[in-house]
């Protein structure tokens, strides 16, 4: 594991914009088409599809005509290689983090998903998992923030596994009656501060989405007619310095033992096990 620097910045950017910056706190992410560079883009896909053995064999079933859809998910994806490994603390992803939520901030987990034709939708949902839990640490931390990095290295179009989300969602109070229904029918534009409506995404291979767990977002199926065998997903979350997180995961030894001093900063957190929160 080692820290990039910005001459091997996988990004054609090196800092969010102030627009960016607005579009986080406004809308509750920002969206990056082709932000990866072409030696990132191909390197993580070469990567993740040849490097990852378990991807690999997954493929291969695919490849042999699997006629029983299944995605692909590991969660904490550890095993990651140097491309993978360097989105980590690249000097844009640093620079967005901590012009969007400041320094104070842990690494909490990843996970990688591949999505076949013919997977089935994911409804609309948030991410910030202390809002489901009613004890007081959870109650305490509510209003920290949880940052997902959704990278989509072969991108993906509208209808076709695309990202859909409702910009302003992460404004509303967690409450049970502030459901995605109830946002979408006009019930809390003005709590939010604007009409609430559904956006649908559509983004070319290399492309990034930073978002505020907060947000509503939702998943649309995989037609079996795609024209893309599958959709490559994989992201790493953040999390602001505090108690660990439903899935903040134990960091490896191998890990720690290669970190940098920055990169032990956001490794050096408790992860999350059984009666953490009691």
């Amino acid at each position: 594991m080692k820290t990039a620097t910005k001459l091997d910045s996988l990004f054609r950017l090196s800092a969010p914009s102030q627009a960016d910056i607005e579009s986080f706190h406004n809308d509750g992410y920002i969206a990056y088409p082709g932000v990866l560079t072409n030696d990132g883009r191909e390197g993580l896909i070469e990567e993740i599809t040849q490097s990852f053995e378990p991807v690999r064999q997954y493929l291969e079933t695919l490849n042999n005509g699997d006629d029983k859809p299944r995605p692909y998910f590991i969660r904490p994806w550890n095993e990651r290689r140097e491309y993978s490994d360097r989105l980590i603390d690249d000097p844009f992803i640093t620079a967005l983090i901590q012009t969007t939520i400041g320094e104070a901030y842990h690494f909490c987990h990843s996970a990688l998903n591949i999505a076949p034709r013919g997977v089935g939708p994911l409804g609309y949902h948030q991410d910030h998992h202390h809002w489901k839990h009613e004890n007081p640490i959870n109650l305490a931390e509510r209003d920290n923030y949880y940052i997902q990095i959704l990278y989509y290295p072969n991108g993906f179009k509208r209808g076709d596994r695309n990202l859909k989300v409702i910009p302003g969602s992460h404004k509303v109070a967690p409450t049970k009656e502030a459901t995605p229904e109830r946002m979408l029918a006009g019930d809390f534009d003005h709590e939010a501060g604007r009409k609430l409506e559904e956006k649908r995404l559509e983004l070319p291979p290399g492309s990034m989405v930073y978002i505020d767990a907060r947000i509503f977002h939702a998943v649309e199926a995989k037609p079996f007619d795609s024209p893309q065998a599958y959709r490559i997903f994989n992201i790493d979350i953040f999390k602001e310095a505090g108690p660990p997180h439903r899935y903040t995961q134990e960091i490896p030894d191998e890990w720690m033992e290669a970190a940098t001093p920055f990169r032990r900063k956001l490794f050096e957190r408790d992860g999350y096990t059984e009666g953490c929160w009691n």
